[in-house]
């Protein structure tokens, strides 16, 4: 019982900051700058959207805005079986000759919608983006500026939450995802990144290869495919895409567990991301996979210092104990102050790992879910 709760702990240490200590430290005995240089390569940026009507008319004003030349970029937008006005907006839009535009009447997903769009593509560099969020007029240019580094063959952009014209970004954002972002510089820092930000990355075209239709994560599965090649995927928090911080707790609930449930689907479409075929696979392991155990380590814990009748263990229990009421206290709506910001960042951990154990269902269920807007 005592082996199994020190294991359960350490396990739940190292997910959430035992491999940042480590990529920290790593970082700093072996790092590896990116030499950067202006580039004005041919740039294809690639979007797959499906009954975006309200959200495409910004979108498109906002490629409108981006700081690259005119006669080096191109637009390769694909509509998955919309049944709204998208379909309108987009053939308005290819009145502009940089605009390819696919109206496919029938949805297939964004994976299957993205093997087309590359098809079409002519960039040597594919710049892929969603539909809802804002991109800062340089944020092109500076995930360009990366690609003179011969070593590099992906970059993903940052997304920030908030409003881009606000300052209060960084204080609208969750504990989890400054964690997050912070694993992300670090393993950019010391080789390569695990993933890209599916709102905003960039890969060479030439190292792109085909999906398989039913991927959920695209922006794991080909960045992926680029360090399989041996090119390095980096990050750079220069270039941003600005996104909404509240969608609501539902739909953001359906986007964890979507995301989660793509963690446990890549080990059936790609197995070999846990071999030597996979540059990665360690930090593939230690990012993405053992988060999806943490739930189970947490029950561990708990049941074990149940079991076991000594008083440090009885302490541990009552932690727990602390925690969770944590979390139950955030979900009143408390007063802001010191209190509340704990509250919250608890009721995050506890929602994320809810999350893991729907992801789980799914996956032993064999339940699938290919487009979530």
């Amino acid at each position: 019982m005592k082996l199994m709760f020190w294991g359960a702990a350490g396990f739940i240490f190292y997910a959430y900051l035992g491999y940042a200590a480590w990529l920290w430290v790593w970082s700093r005995l072996s790092p590896r700058p990116v030499m950067r240089g202006a580039s004005e390569a041919f740039v294809s940026v690639v979007m797959v959207v499906r009954n975006e009507e309200r959200t495409l008319p910004r979108k498109l004003s906002n490629l409108a805005s981006l700081n690259y030349p005119a006669d080096h970029l191109e637009f390769v937008v694909v509509s998955d079986g919309s049944t709204d006005r998208t379909g309108e907006i987009l053939s308005q839009a290819a009145k502009d000759e940089r605009f390819h535009i696919l109206l496919a009447p029938d949805p297939k997903g964004k994976a299957c919608r993205l093997n087309e769009a590359l098809a079409i593509a002519t960039g040597e560099i594919a710049v892929f983006m969603d539909a809802r969020q804002e991109i800062e007029p340089d944020a092109v240019r500076l995930l360009l500026e990366n690609f003179t580094d011969s070593t590099v063959g992906c970059v993903s952009g940052e997304l920030m939450l908030g409003d881009a014209a606000s300052v209060e970004a960084e204080k609208r954002m969750g504990i989890y995802w400054r964690i997050e972002k912070k694993i992300r510089a670090l393993e950019s820092a010391s080789d390569s990144v695990v993933g890209a930000t599916g709102a905003l990355y960039a890969a060479r075209r030439s190292l792109l290869v085909a999906i398989p239709p039913e991927t959920i994560l695209d922006d794991v599965l080909l960045p992926l495919q680029v360090s399989r090649q041996g090119s390095r995927v980096i990050f750079d928090g220069r270039a941003r895409a600005w996104d909404d911080p509240d969608l609501g707790a539902e739909k953001e609930f359906r986007r964890k567990v979507r995301t989660l449930t793509g963690n446990y689907q890549l080990l059936q479409i790609a197995p070999w991301v846990l071999t030597a075929a996979n540059p990665l696979w360690f930090r593939f392991v230690s990012h993405k996979l053992l988060r999806l155990a943490v739930p189970f380590a947490l029950a561990a814990l708990l049941v074990t210092s149940v079991a076991i009748p000594e008083r440090l263990y009885r302490g541990a229990f009552a932690l727990q104990l602390a925690f969770y009421g944590l979390a139950l206290f955030a979900l009143s709506n408390p007063p802001h102050g010191r209190l509340t910001r704990l509250a919250n960042a608890v009721l995050a951990l506890v929602v994320l790992n809810t999350a893991a154990v729907v992801a789980f269902a799914n996956f032993v269920t064999g339940r699938k879910e290919v487009w979530i807007r």
